[in-house]
């Protein structure tokens, strides 16, 4: 997430978490449930004693997604009965269920709950003149800073179900840090891919006999429903989708990118937010960088419109499992929102791609999860009255052995595994 605090200079809001919580995950025991603790059904079972699942499956591939968390993918998993669980959630967050009003001051909860989970709905900016998280006359500081509780605390309405699919609806307002006032319908349908849909998103292939695949698309759409357009010089929202996927130490993102002169395309990354990435965990070439997912050390990159070939990957050496998320490419004529605490020289020049390692913020201080991050954009809405934007992201997790994965990768990311490598 784009934002700083003015504590930690390009310290944005999860990373602050550290700092105000014990996070340690609350992990189901053995007593409670036969399942190891990191299976999807071991995760299935305890989301449904806390919130309502709707649970969509397909051929023992399956994804469980939560209307009350805003019609939230909370975790997949190529095998309901005994595969792997993708997505992170903070189990303990969930347990402790919503706080009332006077529980909440004073307390991280007070500005957002960190539910986890691989694919939330979020709207941009964050930070800047034409913030959502900052009401007018306050300031760029975590105290007056709120999630806004339409992508926070409130419920998705169901609207449709299939056994492969879901749809939500929101209505909602917001104001800006500007004072714009927004009427907004919120619609986001969740659909398991089968072969047919998943082979397309491969490039038309099939994937190889014995490999085991959960895909899924997100079709998210935004809509003015005020009597106004949304214009550049009061504020225009985004669609920000966000996931949080369990890491390993051997995880590594890959992200594809167009090559060129920065005097031309701009920076190949940026790898600022918190402080610059060490290169033990990014290596940047010509069109592509590998960014480590395990973990161990917090750190966001980002990737704007001009660079991004509209896809992002990560490959789990310790899993066998091949990530892959793509997003619908499309004209951003008035750019991308840019979600940095402070007021800005260029709010409409952020990223449309990021991806973030999860990590320890200072010695002795524990991570939030740990988790990883990939997360994708829409542009600016400049949306007329009645009109609306649509902004598409599709997940794949896909599990072989390291020579089927290898071809997978060549074909989607241009690389090979044995080259996904970071700079020790």
């Amino acid at each position: 997430m784009r934002s700083m605090l003015i504590l930690f200079p390009r310290f944005t809001l999860p990373l602050f978490l550290f700092l105000t919580i014990d996070c340690g995950i609350n992990m189901t025991n053995a007593q409670e449930s036969p399942v190891a603790a990191n299976t999807f059904r071991a995760d299935l079972d305890f989301l449904k004693k806390h919130t309502p699942i709707v649970l969509l499956e397909s051929n023992g591939a399956a994804v469980a997604v939560a209307p009350d968390y805003q019609g939230r993918v909370m975790t997949s998993t190529v095998d309901l009965q005994g595969g792997p669980s993708f997505g992170w959630i903070n189990r303990k967050v969930i347990e402790a269920g919503l706080l009332s009003d006077e529980d909440r001051k004073g307390q991280l909860e007070e500005h957002i709950y960190i539910f986890g989970g691989e694919e939330r709905f979020w709207l941009g900016p964050e930070g800047g003149q034409f913030a959502l998280f900052f009401q007018p006359n306050t300031k760029f500081e975590f105290e007056d800073w709120t999630t806004p509780a339409a992508i926070d605390t409130e419920p998705f309405e169901l609207v449709e179900q299939s056994a492969t699919s879901a749809k939500f609806q929101r209505n909602c307002e917001m104001i800006n840090f500007s004072g714009t006032e927004f009427a907004m319908g919120i619609q986001r349908t969740v659909s398991l891919l089968d072969e047919a849909a998943i082979a397309a998103s491969l490039g038309g292939t099939a994937l190889p006999s014995g490999v085991k695949c959960v895909a899924y698309q997100t079709d998210n759409r935004l809509t003015n429903r005020g009597d106004a357009a949304w214009a550049p010089q009061t504020g225009m929202p985004s669609i920000w989708i966000l996931g949080m996927y369990n890491p390993s130490p051997k995880t590594t993102v890959v992200i594809p990118f167009k090559a060129g002169d920065e005097s031309e395309l701009g920076l190949a990354v940026n790898d600022s937010y918190f402080g610059k990435v060490p290169p033990a965990y990014l290596t940047v070439h010509d069109d592509v960088l590998f960014f480590k997912g395990d973990g161990t050390h917090r750190g966001k990159i980002g990737v704007s419109a001009s660079r991004s070939k509209g896809i992002a990957g990560s490959y789990d050496a310790v899993g066998g499992v091949l990530n892959i998320v793509t997003y619908n490419v499309q004209s951003a004529p008035s750019g991308y929102v840019n979600s940095m605490w402070e007021h800005q020289e260029k709010p409409y020049d952020g990223d449309v791609l990021n991806a973030y390692n999860d990590g320890s913020p200072a010695p002795g201080e524990p991570p939030l999860g740990p988790f990883y991050e990939l997360e994708t954009s829409s542009p600016a809405a400049a949306l007329k009255p009645g009109e609306t934007m649509r902004h598409m992201q599709t997940t794949l997790h896909i599990q072989g052995s390291k020579d089927q994965l290898d071809t997978i990768a060549q074909r989607m990311l241009g690389v090979s595994l044995d080259d996904v490598i970071v700079s020790e």
